[in-house]
């Protein structure tokens, strides 16, 4: 099975919903409001049974992240390679089972054929700017938990190239033409993998990072969001 076809199989399908909850610290009222949502811990179990994700020197399973009620995940993997290690991930990036196919496919096939094209030079870092925090959105206090919060999310800030030339997203994104045309064709390029992409046009909270999730949007959990 291909990986965008595992990625479909486990993206399709209602979530059982139980009502809203509220997490907070202390006696300050909630930092975010979720909801009970068993799919995912179903699509983990599908994803480590599939066998597409193995460890490896750049790949490594730790311990289930549990964090304040819904955050976390029960089967955590922290990722510091992708493309069989060819490109780094730094810091390392902790995620849960399914993000990890799908950012190893947007690196082989779409970020470093990009760099090829308009830099002739391979890639060899992404900068992680976040990965697991249990956090709500934008971290707005009181609004919606974050992908971030589930392992499901993953922000990269900066691209590194084997000639030493680094693309930084906030400066990149208004750059010269060959950095504006790379960083369009990574983020373009992003949304046939993940449900959600969010960059610089998406909103202020995003002028400077791409932000990459496998959340399920609408009732069938086929909805994307590209902006």
């Amino acid at each position: 099975m291909s990986v965008l076809r595992f990625l479909c199989r486990l993206m399709i399908g209602s979530a059982v919903l139980a009502p809203i909850t509220g997490c907070g610290k202390g006696g300050g009222g909630p930092d975010f409001v979720a909801k009970h949502e068993p799919w995912r811990a179903s699509e983990e179990r599908q994803c480590l049974s599939s066998g597409l994700v193995r460890q490896s020197r750049f790949v490594q399973s730790r311990s289930a992240l549990g964090g304040p009620r819904i955050c976390g995940a029960e089967y955590p993997f922290l990722m510091s390679g992708a493309a069989g290690g060819r490109v780094s991930l730094r810091p390392a990036a902790m995620l849960r089972c399914p993000m990890i196919p799908a950012v190893d496919h947007w690196v082989r096939s779409v970020v470093e054929p990009a760099a090829h094209l308009h830099f002739g030079a391979p890639l060899r870092e992404l900068k992680v700017a976040a990965s697991y925090g249990c956090r709500p959105i934008n971290h707005k206090r009181g609004a919606k938990l974050s992908e971030h919060g589930h392992a499901n999310a993953i922000d990269i800030s900066e691209f590194r190239l084997a000639d030493g030339r680094r693309v930084i997203v906030k400066v990149g994104w208004w750059g010269d033409s060959r950095e504006r045309a790379f960083l369009r064709a990574v983020h373009r390029g992003a949304c046939d993998t993940f449900t959600t992409v969010l960059g610089p046009l998406a909103d202020r909270h995003h002028r400077d990072h791409f932000h990459f999730d496998l959340a399920r949007h609408g009732r069938t959990g086929t909805y994307r969001v590209c902006r």
